[in-house]
């Protein structure tokens, strides 16, 4: 019995020093087996630990490493290539490593999926362009420098991208409301008349009389006084009609200083008197809004010391400015009048402004560079 025991025993220790010999013998194969870019990751990713803690010493900081980007690079790589990375990993978590791949793929993602479409670049001539019209003119739309740049015959860009290199940007004004259908059929037959007041520097009120075209949105004549009278209406009338031009239709509100001389002048030209209903502006659109306009681009800017200075004023801003340099939207960007074309400059060129009135806005013309 003693003997069979001893055999058993002998066999048991033969078989478990087999297998101890067995697991040396794999683990050394398997070291002569591993590849040596396995070993150069291994000692990259060991090395760049040590580096980390030399940097650490040499800097005198008792903290934390400081770990930089090219260090979280590397390791967002070798994470990839090791297969058992918690088992180098010495100076931080594992969870670290794996913040800094989920950053990493961020980032990678948004420069993959960046946008490749949009608007087209413009130029940095006409950046330049846009800003200065803005800045020289701080009351304009991009809508206004929009039609400028067209009248002057440019590569037209987008509102948006306008709106965007402006000095001082704005929002966009709401379009104005539809016409009546009766203007719509006509207008090149039809003038308009309204009075409008504007206050002096020493408190006087001063009357000023329109008649305004509806064809080309055109001032024909203005007049101004104090003292406002029918017969004083009536001849400003025959002024604005030289040389038999006159309209089929005129347009006016219920004042009470269009009487029955008036209505009695336009019975003997001719023409058909149109009144709005009461206390509805939006009937007569056209010379309520130039009144507007001129409000908000000029008076509401300006002093007004006198009749005479008034007068200065208002022929400035319409003959040198609104007649021939302000496009009008409803004249597909052109100005009330038409303006010749140009020869168009396939060269460099250069923009000369001219400033009406005293500068409040400013005249543009395209001429070779």
């Amino acid at each position: 019995m003693n003997t069979i025991r001893n055999l058993t025993t002998n066999l048991f220790h033969l078989i478990v020093c087999a297998c101890e010999l067995f697991s040396y013998g794999l683990t050394f194969l398997r070291a002569i087996l591993c590849s040596r870019a396995v070993l150069a990751t291994k000692l990259l990713a060991v090395e760049s630990q040590l580096a980390a803690c030399k940097h650490q010493i040499n800097s005198k900081k008792q903290s934390r490493p400081r770990f930089t980007a090219g260090f979280r690079l590397l390791w967002v790589l070798l994470s990839k290539s090791l297969d058992k990375r918690e088992d180098l990993v010495c100076l931080m978590q594992p969870a670290t490593v794996k913040n800094w791949n989920t950053t990493a793929f961020r980032y990678f993602w948004r420069w993959k999926s960046r946008r490749k479409g949009g608007r087209p670049q413009i130029s940095k001539e006409m950046q330049n362009l846009i800003y200065r019209l803005s800045k020289e003119n701080p009351l304009w739309s991009p809508e206004r420098i929009k039609d400028t740049l067209i009248l002057l015959q440019y590569d037209l860009p987008c509102e948006d991208t306008i709106r965007k290199y402006m000095f001082n940007p704005r929002k966009p004004r709401k379009k104005s409301t539809t016409w009546l259908p009766f203007l719509r059929n006509h207008l090149e037959a039809s003038w308009a008349i309204d009075f409008f007041t504007v206050t002096t520097i020493n408190f006087a009120t001063l009357y000023i009389f329109l008649v305004f075209d509806h064809g080309r949105r055109r001032v024909i004549h203005f007049a101004i006084t104090r003292y406002p009278a029918m017969k004083w209406v009536v001849q400003q009338l025959r002024e604005s009609m030289t040389f038999g031009v006159q309209p089929e239709y005129l347009f006016r509100d219920n004042d009470g200083i269009f009487g029955n001389g008036v209505q009695a002048f336009l019975e003997n030209c001719g023409i058909t008197e149109v009144c709005t209903a009461y206390r509805s502006p939006w009937q007569n659109p056209f010379v309520e809004r130039f009144i507007g306009t001129l409000r908000r681009e000029m008076l509401d800017h300006v002093i007004v010391l006198s009749q005479g200075h008034l007068n200065r004023l208002l022929l400035e801003f319409i003959k040198e400015y609104y007649h021939v340099a302000r496009p009008h939207q409803g004249l597909d960007c052109d100005t009330p009048i038409p303006q010749t074309k140009r020869p168009e400059i396939s060269g460099p060129s250069k923009l000369i402004s001219i400033p009406v009135p005293g500068g409040l806005h400013h005249r543009y013309i395209r001429v070779a560079a």
